[in-house]
């Protein structure tokens, strides 16, 4: 069961991934859209596009750094506590050598 509960957390991740990218770029088109046929231009959609794509980019960026910084401390966090745990057994030991 665990195996795919992954699965669906992967699953889940990349479908975020592509909803972070493709909603700013649509936006931004449309939008550029809408502003080209109200001022009688022919270049906006152009740039609300390539901003839009920036937007998806800083998110897709953000939410990557957010994921990697989550499993850091994870690692980290069992890493401290795993030797936190050790030296607290040395100390036990230590002590009972002192006390024998």
């Amino acid at each position: 069961m665990k195996y795919r509960k992954n699965v669906f957390r992967s699953l889940t991740l990349i479908t975020q991934f592509g909803i972070y990218m493709i909603v700013p770029i649509l936006l931004c088109t449309f939008l550029g859209m809408f502003l080209d046929r109200k001022l009688s231009t022919s270049f906006l959609v152009i740039v609300f596009f390539f901003l839009g794509a920036l937007a998806g980019f800083t998110n897709v960026f953000r939410l990557a750094r957010s994921i990697y910084t989550r499993s850091d401390e994870k690692h980290i966090n069992y890493y401290e506590t795993e030797g936190t745990d050790k030296q607290d057994d040395d100390r036990e030991d230590t002590a009972g050598q002192q006390n024998a």
